[in-house]
């Protein structure tokens, strides 16, 4: 693979002027413009992607973009929003085509590794934008990490958690379960006490992970450059997950737009628990009739026979590789605004997201955030995923499983058995398989 030969050089802590250049210490950083240090100097077009949530989390990304123009007047942010579900294949295709492509990108976590790998973003090290590179959640950090450079920084910062209604929980007169047998016996508590559903499981790749992880399987091993994927003891964790259906404990997940079913269940206090992120915070606290953030509950995914365990997931800000150079100090401006602690703890308290700066957590409105601090122990215990080029194409062979073995009752080594082979032939050729 091409790998990446420019970089974003810091010229100025103050004035912030950037110029890009080559790793190999072939050019050197221009003069500092003095003019940098005044915002209202600074004349630039940006176009940014973001790829959060157009409804409820697009708004208030884009009143940080205001608040961005107060201080820099003349930095023009094209907003766009993209849907996260089209934006990993939109941003190469641009990318390689050379037309298209935004300046800055809001990256999910396994993205960053593969465009570093093809050459689609600059590197950010020397730049300002690592100056205070200890700041940020190490976990968080190793995501943007590429072959010893530094291609982003991380914007939030997540995992999937067990999410529950607390008036049902109560009503039932259930704990709130720590293990998946747990979980199947509080559900078809719920559902005998309160007529309500007891637990919705959404078939989809990601959502799958906690139930492999907690029998202590993972996807690949990358230390011996092997496929795992088809272990046994992903096997047993695909049947914990059936079993819970099969039960009549969590609800027969619907074959299309199941993640929006899950949702609308859980909203409309039809379904006691789900298993789900922070993204979704600001949305049950808006939905009428379910109670407010009050009634939300928040605990670690249950635990499997080997452990308790929920993938690390997040997103960064990263700039791409043909950014013109006369762009780059108001790139690094516009990412070190957006990404400040200030701006974290802003996100954190209208959207319930997670801060990646440690300073964030300092600040009293997180602090005081009861859902911040109900889902911090949930991210520290977060298992990493491999942080591969390949890593973001692990996911639409395992979604495809999911729906085979949760919706369409296929047999789960024979499903995973397929995984292995597609990502033997398709994603990672040069690993082992089992």
């Amino acid at each position: 693979m091409r790998r990446i030969t420019k970089g974003l050089a810091a010229l100025s802590s103050v004035a912030l002027a950037f110029t890009l250049v080559a790793c190999s210490g072939d050019k050197e950083p221009a003069a500092s413009d003095n003019k940098a240090a005044d915002p209202a100097s600074m004349t630039a077009e940006l176009t940014w992607w973001d790829t959060s949530d157009a409804k409820n989390e697009g708004p208030v990304f884009q009143d940080l973009i205001k608040q961005f123009n107060a201080k820099y007047p003349n930095v023009k942010i094209n907003y766009q929003s993209v849907p996260f579900a089209d934006a990993q294949n939109k941003f190469k295709t641009a990318a390689a085509a050379k037309t298209g492509a935004p300046d800055i990108l809001r990256a999910e976590v396994a993205w960053v590794p593969e465009f570093a790998s093809l050459g689609y973003l600059y590197s950010l090290d020397g730049s300002e934008l690592l100056a205070d590179e200890s700041d940020y959640n190490t976990t968080a950090l190793a995501s943007n990490k590429f072959d010893g450079k530094t291609y982003g920084v991380p914007q939030v910062t997540d995992s999937l958690a067990l999410l529950y209604n607390k008036e049902l929980v109560e009503k039932a007169g259930v704990s709130v379960p720590k293990t998946w047998a747990e979980l199947k016996t509080a559900a078809q508590t719920v559902k005998q006490k309160t007529g309500a559903e007891g637990l919705y499981v959404n078939p989809a790749g990601y959502f799958t992970l906690p139930f492999l992880y907690g029998e202590g399987g993972d996807l690949v091993d990358t230390a011996s450059k092997k496929i795992v994927v088809n272990s046994e003891q992903n096997v047993a964790g695909l049947k914990v997950a059936k079993d819970l259906i099969d039960s009549g404990a969590a609800v027969k997940p619907s074959a299309t737009d199941s993640y929006g079913t899950m949702m609308t269940l859980f909203k409309e206090k039809k379904v006691a628990f789900i298993i789900n992120g922070p993204w979704e915070v600001a949305n049950v606290k808006a939905a009428p009739g379910f109670g407010g953030l009050e009634n939300l509950g928040i605990a670690p995914v249950p635990a499997g026979s080997a452990k308790a365990g929920a993938p690390v997931g997040g997103h960064n800000y990263v700039v791409y590789s043909g950014v013109p150079q006369e762009k780059a100090a108001a790139a690094v401006a516009f990412i070190k605004f957006m990404n400040s602690a200030e701006s974290q703890a802003a996100l954190a308290g209208k959207l319930g997201v997670l801060p990646t700066r440690t300073s964030a957590y300092d600040i009293a409105s997180v602090k005081s955030n009861a859902v911040i601090s109900a889902f911090k122990p949930v991210v520290e215990s977060a298992v990493n995923r491999p942080w591969i080029p390949e890593g973001g194409q692990f996911f639409g062979p395992l979604d495809t499983l999911a729906t085979e073995v949760l919706v369409q009752n296929k047999d789960a080594k024979t499903s995973l058995d397929a995984v292995a082979q597609k990502y033997k032939a398709e994603v990672v050729p040069s690993y082992a398989t089992n």
